[in-house]
């Protein structure tokens, strides 16, 4: 499942994510960010017609996770993504304040989302907007986020029910790891094909 809050220039998706680090296969879960930019759409049908909504370009990811080899509730793998290119985050960016206050960190980006998206490179037509709007919001996203933490996912089970809908990308990093023979296959029995797991 995955939170929306959309605005006029910007958009805010908050879900939890599961990942398996291709390097050496710990595995780290958690809330998952993303700020994105709507597309726009030609108006259709009638005044009172049903809109299409695109939110396709991303900008800015936040990854608010622990590591399940870790400490709960230490957010050892919390992470961010400054920009993207394309479809593709850049590399890790880590901060201490990341770390020992995530959700508190996250709600300061949300007070300046306009300056956040200028970071990325992108320019908004109205930032002033953009950050008065957001900022009305920043609890609520923040809540939403804070209902995905890895504290809340003890289980694979409900990581699994948190993010079947990303079982293609959990496939693709089950296919692309450097030491699959460190992988925690109990953990990760869910996402793996019936004659597979065990």
């Amino acid at each position: 499942m995955q939170h929306a809050f959309v605005f006029t220039e910007v958009a805010v998706l908050v879900r939890h994510w599961f990942e398996i680090d291709l390097a050496d296969s710990h595995l780290e879960h958690g809330a998952r960010v993303e700020l994105r930019l709507p597309a726009p759409r030609p108006r259709r049908g009638s005044e009172s017609a049903a809109q299409e909504i695109v939110i396709d370009r991303p900008v800015w990811r936040a990854d608010l996770f622990d590591r399940l080899d870790g400490t709960p509730g230490a957010f050892e793998a919390a992470h961010f993504h400054p920009h993207f290119v394309g479809v593709e985050p850049s590399d890790r960016h880590w901060a201490d304040e990341v770390t020992a206050a995530p959700f508190d960190w996250l709600a300061s980006c949300l007070t300046d989302v306009a300056g956040v998206v200028a970071a990325a490179g992108v320019q908004l037509r109205d930032p002033a907007a953009v950050n008065e709007q957001v900022g009305a919001e920043a609890a609520a996203i923040v809540d939403a986020a804070r209902s995905r933490a890895p504290m809340l996912c003890g289980t694979a089970g409900q990581c699994y029910a948190w993010t079947r809908d990303a079982e293609d990308a959990v496939h693709v990093m089950l296919g692309s790891l450097q030491r699959p023979d460190l992988l925690d296959r109990e953990r990760v029995s869910p996402w793996l094909p019936a004659g597979v797991r065990g």
